[in-house]
């Protein structure tokens, strides 16, 4: 296994073990719980870009998870045909992550895509009952991205 290989596998081992410590803010001497904080599976996502809408099912040949601790965020993507066929794909990426409001603000650190790093991308979210709906704007230049990104996702229990 490389030298990057096996940093990224212990940064991300660090990220998961962090999203294990309970999330609280303080108001007023009283610690709040943060809803935003667990692990969540993305069931659909929606891209508008010049003008074409791309929608995509996320519980077809394929499982996508966001896990949120205090301060940071990590997310992995992988077919479901063990890596074999025309659906074989992995992605993950991670990073620190700001929350002001509903302005879910993502600061993209590690990526399989390696244009993306380095990046900030904000959202807007909001959460009803189990489900975390976020949408922003996605602008990776080098990647000659530019969309309007939507997704849902459901807390995984």
């Amino acid at each position: 296994m490389s030298v990057k290989k096996s940093l990224f596998l212990l940064i991300l081992s660090g990220v998961f073990i962090a999203c294990g410590q309970q999330n609280v803010r303080e108001e007023k001497g009283k610690k709040i719980p943060v809803p935003i904080v667990g692990t969540w599976q993305l069931m659909s996502g929606t891209t508008i870009e010049k003008g074409d809408t791309t929608v995509t099912d996320y519980t077809k040949d394929q499982s996508f998870i966001k896990i949120i601790n205090d301060t940071h965020f990590a997310f992995l993507k992988h077919d479901l045909s063990g890596g074999k066929g025309n659906t074989a794909a992995y992605d993950s990426g991670g990073g620190r992550y700001t929350l002001t409001d509903s302005l879910y603000t993502e600061k993209l650190d590690y990526c399989t895509e390696r244009d993306w790093e380095n990046h900030t991308f904000s959202f807007t979210v909001s959460i009803k009952n189990d489900t975390l709906t976020q949408q922003g704007v996605e602008v990776v230049a080098t990647a000659g991205i530019n969309r309007i990104n939507i997704e849902r996702y459901v807390r995984v229990k």
